[in-house]
């Protein structure tokens, strides 16, 4: 079952994302790397901030989690987890699916470039990556992260935030 997380779900999703997280180890840069690779802190802010977690729960246990922000023009997928157990079950296209559909705006999804398995994800439900520069000036108007993380990162777009792009060109915008 998906549903909107509420403050009891704080530990699960904790627990979910650095679960989930461990796939990251050994593969993103090791300084970007950290232990736990989200702490309760960061969490935190990023509730804080905006985030809004939905859950996928089976059994009354949390197996995986993915957070909704908007911001400015856009929404963004952030922090999108899957138990390792529950991985390849079906979770994460559930939970995307489900979040696709609470917004009308562009949908903009970050991820790690090494993190291959995650972009064929994001680009079997139908994301592009942008380009470099593109890529460089989205990171700095949308998310809140450090310039090494810029460097190692890429952003995928939907349909819309593409044909938008196409028409904002086409009428001589940048």
């Amino acid at each position: 079952m998906i549903r909107l997380s509420g403050t009891v779900d704080f530990e699960q999703i904790w627990a979910v994302i650095n679960d989930g997280a461990e796939a990251y180890r050994g593969v993103i840069p090791a300084d970007r790397w950290e232990e736990p690779y989200m702490s309760r802190k960061k969490l935190q802010r990023e509730i804080a901030a905006g985030v809004v977690f939905w859950v996928f729960e089976e059994h009354g246990s949390i197996t995986g989690v993915m957070g909704i922000q908007p911001v400015g023009d856009v929404t963004l997928i952030r922090h999108a987890y899957v138990r390792s157990a529950s991985q390849k079950q079906g979770i994460g296209t559930q939970l995307l699916r489900h979040l696709r559909q609470l917004t009308t705006r562009p949908v903009l999804i970050g991820t790690w470039a090494a993190a291959i398995w995650a972009i064929r994800f994001y680009e079997t439900h139908g994301f592009h990556q942008v380009g470099f520069a593109q890529k460089e000036r989205l990171l700095r108007k949308y998310w809140t992260v450090p310039g090494r993380q810029i460097e190692t990162s890429v952003v995928l777009a939907d349909e819309t935030w593409l044909r938008d792009q196409a028409c904002e060109l086409a009428n001589g915008g940048a």
